[in-house]
């Protein structure tokens, strides 16, 4: 018997794989951070979590900026996505340094691709300057800086994500 209320992950639907290396995404955030040199200095960085965290330890060293807070959304399981959560938000300390409106500080994701918790974080922190690694159509006009723009169908495979293992040809 057919289940009528199957609804594909997130993932089979993007359809088209995008696996990213660690060597490439260490050089795409070093990318990004030297755009954001241009644009701070910065009082403090607010990753997005969980995929922000990587892009934003590259980018804290490379500007050298020592106060890292997190944001902690939930909106993905794996391949699929649901409601957004607040698990955590930003320390009152690293709002007080963006006048508690984000001036000054930097939002960090790996990923903006439907906008819905770069909104989400734009509504705590409105004049934080926010930067991605990657940027998707739906959510482009959120970010301020970004490096790769890929399609909404891209279902990006980061290197925290999978591991090293034979792939077919795509013509045999």
């Amino acid at each position: 018997m057919a289940d009528n209320n199957y609804e594909p992950s997130a993932e089979a639907r993007a359809g088209r794989p995008f696996p990213v290396s660690w060597d490439q995404f260490h050089r795409d955030c070093r990318a990004l951070t030297w755009r954001l040199n241009e644009v701070g200095p910065f009082h403090a960085i607010v990753a997005i979590t969980r995929g922000g965290l990587v892009p934003a330890a590259i980018v804290a060293r490379e500007l050298g900026i020592r106060i890292i807070d997190t944001v902690c959304i939930a909106s993905y399981d794996h391949t699929s996505q649901g409601d957004l959560q607040v698990l955590k938000g930003v320390f009152p300390d690293v709002a007080k340094l963006g006048g508690g409106t984000g001036k000054g500080l930097l939002i960090v994701d790996d990923l903006v691709d439907t906008g819905a918790t770069g909104r989400m974080v734009r509504q705590l922190l409105p004049d934080a300057h926010f930067a991605a690694v990657y940027a998707k159509p739906k959510g482009k006009p959120l970010v301020d800086t970004f490096i790769t723009e890929v399609s909404q169908d891209t279902w990006i495979h980061f290197p925290w994500d999978t591991a090293l293992s034979y792939q077919p040809p795509i013509r045999p």
